[in-house]
């Protein structure tokens, strides 16, 4: 079977270069502390900004679909692109799940319970299109669709899940930080055991969110509350500012890759 010349010329449109950076140390750093800036900053732009809850929610859902779309044009991974989106998203997760909570009533209970089961519907639905749900093959404009979504699902879901950890069972943010870097630990042990690496990689992933935020709330909250009392201005300067340095590494290191390899 022959290919014709505009198929031909279109395929290397749709085949990109993978586009989400390899998993490392700093990789992990990096997305512990987005999830604490994400829970930390949404908390201050809309209270100790001023802001309020809705201008906060319009603000950041702007910032990310113009950072999304974006991060979806360019050709190949550009890290300074890839971890803002992720920034993004990780602020936009926390307030959809603080609005489901605070505003409208829903239980956290419920919020986690259907944020799981969309995240499982996302991961069934890529996995039955693309047979694979490997960070290493996010190479198509398609599969990075699906990759976005489920990270932003992973976000919300993480929100809720630390939450109800925190909140609602009552372990306090002190716990719930042991608790969930309890069960990062276990699922790391479980990877260098033989288990399955794109497995124990997303349930990492998803359980970062609600270590970080337990985290953030931890350092942030005053100790009246069970917090160290940092507040969430002081918290998310140093957080992000640690994000910038190790992506401005990343981006550097990208830049001296040979042309052929970029």
């Amino acid at each position: 079977m022959t290919t014709s010349p505009a198929a031909a010329e279109a395929a290397p449109l749709r085949r990109l270069l993978n586009k989400v950076p390899e998993v490392s140390l700093a990789f992990w750093i990096i997305k512990i502390m987005s999830t604490t800036v994400g829970e930390t900053g949404a908390d201050y732009l809309a209270v100790n900004a001023g802001w309020g809850q809705g201008a906060t929610r319009a603000v950041m859902g702007t910032l990310l679909a113009l950072a999304l779309a974006w991060q979806l044009r360019t050709r190949r991974y550009t890290p300074w692109i890839y971890w803002l989106t992720v920034v993004l998203v990780s602020v936009v997760g926390t307030q959809i799940t603080d609005l489901l909570t605070d505003k409208l009533g829903v239980s956290l209970y419920v919020s986690t319970a259907v944020f799981a089961g969309v995240l499982a519907l996302i991961f069934a639905v890529w996995f039955r299109i693309e047979r694979t749900l490997s960070i290493h093959e996010i190479d198509t404009t398609r599969r990075e669709g699906f990759y976005w979504a489920a990270i932003l699902c992973t976000f919300a879901l993480g929100t809720a899940a630390g939450d109800l950890a925190t909140e609602a069972l009552g372990l306090g943010f002190t716990w719930g930080a042991v608790a969930f870097g309890t069960l990062i630990a276990l699922t790391y042990g479980a990877w260098r055991l033989g288990g399955n690496a794109v497995l124990t990689f997303w349930i990492g992933y998803i359980l970062t969110r609600p270590f970080g935020a337990a985290l953030g709330d931890l350092l942030t909250q005053s100790p009246s509350y069970g917090g160290l009392g940092l507040g969430a201005m002081r918290t998310s300067a140093i957080f992000l500012a640690v994000i910038v340095a190790l992506v401005a590494l990343a981006q550097h290191s990208a830049g001296r890759r040979p042309a052929a390899l970029a």
